[in-house]
This record gives C-alpha cells, structure tokens and sequence, in this order.
C-alpha cells in the first residue's frame, strides 16, 4: 500500500498553503494590526481561529469524511441543498468575490500608486486583463498545478515575503502597546478579530480545495481511501502551521506601522505605506512581486477547483477548458469594480455562509455517533440558515442596512439571538436544531 513520504506530504502542503495564502490573507491581518493597536493580540486570537483553524478542520472533514468533493459532503443534508449550498459556496470563492479580489489586491499594492483618475480605471483594466490572462494559461494546465504552485510560486512567494517581514521586524516602527486600538477594537477586540477571520474566505476554501489535494495525493501514487484521508490531514496541519506564524508576524507589522501612519484605507494601502517607508521606490517593486505571486497562485487554484467542480455538478455541460475560461471573464468584469466595494459586498455573504460551513465541519466530525442520521443534518442546517440570514442582513453595506425595513429585522433578532450583536446570532439556533434533531432521531429509532 503506498504512502506518502515527508517530501510528499510537505510538497502536498505547500500547494495547499500556496492555494490559501492569497489576497486576503495580506490584506486583512495587516489592516487588523494598524487598528487593534496595543489589543492586537486579542484580536489575533480570534483571526486565528477562524483564519486557521476552520481551514484545517474543513481540510479534515473532507479528508475524514471520505467523500471526493463537497457535493457529496453537502448532499448529506439533501440533495437540492448540497447542489445549493456548493454553487453558492464555489461562486463566492470564485468569479463572484475571492478571485477577483486577487486582481485587485495586486493592482492596489503594485500599481495604484502611481495612477489616478480616468488612468487608475483603465490601469485597473488593463493589470487585471493580463492578470487574468496569465492565470487562463495556469489553469488550463490543471494536471500541473503541484508543480506550479508547490514548486516555483510559492517558494518565490515566500522568498520575498521573507525580505520585507525580516527588514519590518529588525527596525519596529513603533511600540505596540503604545498604540491606542480604533473604536471596534477597544472592547470586544477577540470577536471583532473573528470577524476579521472571515474576510479571508479560508474557511470555505478549505472545504472547496479538498477536492484538489485529494487528486494531487492520488496523482502522488496513493488509492487507499484511509491512507488519503490521513495524508489529507497530514498536509492540512503542515500548511495551517505556516499560515498561523506569517498571519501573526504580518498582523505585528501592521500594528507596529501605527508609529508612523495613520490607519489606511485598506489593506493594499497599509502594506503599499509600509514597503515604501523601509524600502523606497524598491519597496513597492519588492511588494508588488510578493502580492502578484500570492494572488496569482490563490487566483489559479480557485479557478481549478471551481472548474473541476462546476465541470462534475453539470455532467452533461460544458467542458472544464471551457468553464474555466469563463471564470476568468468573470473574474475579470467584477475586478474592475475596484477592492472597497468587492470586500463590502462579499462580507454579507461570508456572514450567511460562514455559519453553514461551521455547523457542516461539525457535523461531519461528530457523523458516527449520530449514525449520519439525515435528520439531525436537515434541523441543525435549518435552524442556522435561518439565523444566518439575520446575520446577512446585519452586514449589508450601509446604504441597503439602514432602510428601516431591514434595521426593525436586525434590531429584532438582536433582542432573539444571544450573541447577534457580535455577528454570532447563530450559534443558539445551530445549538437548538442540533438538539431538536437528535431528539427527533431518538424519538423515530423508538417507534
């Protein structure tokens, strides 16, 4: 029976690593940073736990549960909802918000500062063209993606990421504790960090990329479903460890940037200040190298999986080349909607999935002692789409969130839910379908 060796495991774990470790995953801890301040580490603990630790366990669910893809993962719940529920999950990841945001991540660190006006539209137009370009031509290659990605972008990745973090940390620009935490951070700055988590979408990528390293490892010579499952895991730790120490030495940077500069926009901008103060001009050349590589490696793994997966839900449908392709058109028109609005629109979405994805992580670990009972799925997935639309409407951008039809919703379900106030209003109602449908499940075994 063949397994995979160390080398094997780590070249599996850093494609993986390389798929995760995107836009988001530079922007937001940095962003965190400059406005937790000297509550930085608080709020750190909270990204980590939705920043790493829901990846690694959706990596795990799918490794245990045995199943080749989310599909069969969802489809536990009913088959209608696991159709549902993985388009809604791969668009979102996809063409709809995570792919685009990579082209506009790199354009706004790399590219932006030196274009304004009518030139920043048709710059943004032309960077996120050949951007999109160059990932068709990865993607269309799916039988080389570990090569690719483990192999050459994201050792390079590292390599430059490396330069920057090492020069910060030699020479802080100033003290953490020193730095007074921005409004959503002075209490509650733990939540307000799992929140954060979010926005870097890994939770539910976690769940999405399975199907890729489960290929990736068959490829490597393995066919034993248990051997893949451990493997699976095994890469899943390795490539989450990683993850935990780059997101809390970039959260440090940017915490520490509140020395010199005032809160930025964005992400992209804070990074953008940060190598031009330590770097000069060569800054933003030594940054632009490091977020293009990050976004484009994330950008080719999305469209691969979103590909392979839409190519496998419509048999009888267009051809992987083919949807692939029209991902990357996709992506392409969204991208030029710029970064702040892509991130203010994807939030009230990652506020309904988020939950969904949680509670099936869950349940798919604790599947053996329910017996995979389809009931005990249906009410606890029930009972938290339900809270989570609250959720969802909460988060809308303030133009939509302030008409008074939705704020009586929201205030409403404040005074309901526990925790709605903290963007957890669903973790009460998951609790009660959980219970509900046990109680269901026992209450029928006895008839």
């Amino acid at each position: 029976m063949k397994k995979l060796n160390m080398k094997e495991i780590i070249l599996v774990a850093s494609m993986l690593f390389g798929m995760f470790f995107g836009a988001g995953n530079l922007i937001f801890p940095v962003s965190m940073g400059q406005l937790a301040g000297s509550n930085m580490w608080q709020a750190a603990a909270g990204f980590l736990i939705t920043g790493v630790g829901l990846p690694l366990l959706g990596v795990a669910a799918l490794g245990i549960s045995r199943q080749d893809g989310l599909l069969e993962l969802s489809s536990r719940v009913g088959k209608r909802y696991g159709l549902f529920f993985t388009c809604l999950l791969y668009l979102t990841i996809g063409p709809f918000f995570a792919i685009p945001r990579c082209a506009t991540v790199s354009y706004t660190v790399g590219v932006e500062g030196i274009t304004s006006g009518a030139a920043h539209t048709a710059g943004l137009a032309v960077f996120s063209f050949l951007f999109f370009a160059l990932v068709l031509f990865f993607s269309l290659r799916p039988g080389e993606i570990m090569t690719w990605i483990g192999k050459v972008l994201n050792p390079l990745f590292l390599i430059f990421l490396g330069i920057l973090v090492i020069r910060v940390l030699m020479s802080p620009a100033g003290v953490i504790s020193e730095i007074p935490p921005a409004a959503q951070y002075e209490q509650g700055a733990f939540f307000t960090g799992l929140l954060e988590g979010y926005n870097t979408m890994d939770a539910l990528a976690g769940l999405a990329f399975g199907i890729v390293v489960i290929e990736a490892i068959r490829g490597l010579g393995v066919e034993e479903p248990g051997e893949i499952a451990k493997s699976t895991v095994k890469a899943g730790v390795f490539s989450s460890l990683l993850m935990a120490l780059i997101y809390v030495l970039v959260t440090v940077m940017g915490a520490q940037s509140r020395g010199i500069f005032a809160s930025a926009e964005n992400g992209g901008e804070a990074l953008a200040q940060i190598a031009g103060h330590y770097f000069g001009p060569a800054g933003a050349v030594i940054l632009a190298v490091t977020v293009t590589i990050a976004c484009l490696k994330t950008a080719v793994g999305l469209i691969t999986s979103c590909g392979r997966t839409f190519e496998k839900l419509f048999p009888g449908g267009p051809s992987y080349r083919i949807w692939a392709s029209a991902f990357c058109v996709l992506s392409f028109l969204i991208a030029n909607l710029g970064l702040d609005a892509i991130i203010a629109y994807s939030m009230p979405v990652l506020m309904f999935l988020y939950p969904l994805a949680v509670m099936l992580i869950v349940l798919t670990f604790t599947d053996r002692f329910f017996g995979g009972d389809r009931i005990v799925y249906q009410w606890t997935m029930s009972f938290t789409a339900v809270a989570a639309v609250f959720d969802f409407l909460r988060a809308l951008p303030e133009g939509i969130s302030s008409s008074e039809m939705i704020r009586n919703i929201t205030e409403s379900a404040a005074v309901l839910l526990p925790f709605s106030e903290q963007g957890f209003g669903w973790v009460c109602p998951a609790i009660a379908g959980l219970v509900i449908g046990l109680a269901v499940r026992r209450f029928c075994r006895e008839m």
